[in-house]
């Protein structure tokens, strides 16, 4: 358990590109790139993962995933959007982000949202969204050493396989309930 509690504090689950990192001026793709690739390297697997690329950034402007870029420059706007692109890409497919943001960036383009007031929601429930789930963690592994005492073999691995079933199944049940959101969003339209 202490290891376990020890990993999640290594995950830096509270590492969010806050609206305050990001500049005022426009930034270029390079620059955009290098701010997120510094904000988000500790999230990385691995070394050779990258948080995002150049050819990440052309396809999510080719597929309309955020607002149109204007003279080669990104606006805080343009980062916010990027940043929520970053953190659905880890559960939703590129079709259903789309989906997802395509009604933000009408209001965004048409100025009836404060996209920066909606983000830094956004942010106040990531927080409280790391808090429950490092609460769910602790409760978690403590059901799965009450269950592990029933089964007979090699405690450690047995517990790190349940461990990751048990999580991957919980993440499995969060992806499809977000996924049958985006199916709404489809039928409304």
């Amino acid at each position: 358990m202490e290891k376990l509690i020890e990993m999640i504090e290594k995950l830096e689950l509270e590492n969010q590109l806050s609206l305050e990192e990001m500049p005022e001026i426009d930034l270029y793709m390079d620059q955009v790139i290098q701010l997120f690739e510094n904000k988000f390297a500790a999230s990385k697997r691995n070394e050779d993962e990258k948080v995002l690329t150049k050819t990440m950034i052309n396809n999510y402007a080719k597929g309309k995933l955020f607002i149109p870029i204007k003279n080669k420059k990104y606006t805080k706007e343009h980062l916010i959007l990027i940043s929520l692109i970053y953190q659905l890409k880890g559960a939703l497919s590129i079709n259903d982000i789309k989906v997802t943001l395509e009604e933000m960036n009408k209001l965004v383009l048409e100025g009836d949202v404060d996209i920066k007031n909606f983000y830094q929601t956004f942010l106040q429930l990531s927080s409280e969204n790391v808090e429950k789930f490092q609460d769910d963690i602790k409760i978690g592994a403590d059901h799965v050493e009450e269950k592990l005492a029933n089964l007979e073999g090699n405690s450690d691995y047995l517990q790190k396989m349940l461990l990751i079933t048990s999580f991957v199944h919980m993440s499995n049940l969060y992806r499809r309930v977000a996924e049958k959101l985006v199916d709404e969003i489809i039928e409304e339209k």
